[in-house]
């Protein structure tokens, strides 16, 4: 199953995190959560993007600690629900395209993502892209699942995806001519800082 069907589905399942109850939002946050946000160094005059985007869960805690937040997936069904579950919020442009082949129309100070890496097969287009679309002096942070299986399993359908490490992550951002600022290890989750 390709991804894009796979969180179609989800939202056809109201499976939507941004809207989980308190037990499972917890859950959710052993991949990012209050070390994630504050690792992005948010301010009022930061212009962000967030890559999967999904339902907006994390775009929900971050739309007002930036001046405007564009948020890309590759579900028309998640990018509507997140439209939906972010409708309060004034500053942000959601985008429903594949992230590797849109063309942004502007650039960012601040760009992040969690666990959407291991979808993307060919990491160094995705870093390569992700270093265009920054500002000097932006920042990058990105959220890499711990877990290194091939497929991800929901029981009824698997998702094949493309594990990451932050020594490759880090590696692949050199190239591409960003820095390491840090790696920091959570729970389930390795947030890979980058800077420009």
């Amino acid at each position: 199953m390709d991804v894009k069907t796979h969180y179609d589905l989800l939202v056809e399942e109201n499976n939507d995190p941004f809207r989980d109850p308190p037990a499972l939002r917890k859950h959710m946050e052993s991949w990012d959560g209050q070390v994630f946000l504050d690792l992005m160094e948010l301010d009022p005059s930061r212009t962000v993007l967030e890559i999967g985007i999904g339902t907006g869960r994390i775009a929900g805690k971050t739309a007002g600690c930036c001046h405007h937040l564009t948020g890309i997936d590759i579900s028309p069904k998640a990018i509507g629900r997140a439209g939906d579950n972010l409708r309060h919020c004034q500053n942000i442009t959601l985008i429903c395209d594949d992230f590797t082949t849109h063309v942004f129309q502007e650039t960012y100070d601040v760009i992040y993502s969690v666990l959407t890496m291991m979808h993307f097969q060919d990491k160094s287009l995705v870093i390569g892209k992700i270093s265009t679309l920054l500002n000097d002096g932006g920042l990058v942070c990105l959220s890499i699942d711990k877990n290194q299986s091939e497929w991800l399993d929901m029981g009824d359908r698997r998702i094949r995806i493309y594990p990451d490490t932050p020594e490759t992550i880090v590696a692949l951002a050199e190239q591409a001519g960003l820095k390491r600022k840090m790696v920091v290890e959570i729970e389930n989750a390795h947030i890979v800082v980058l800077v420009k």
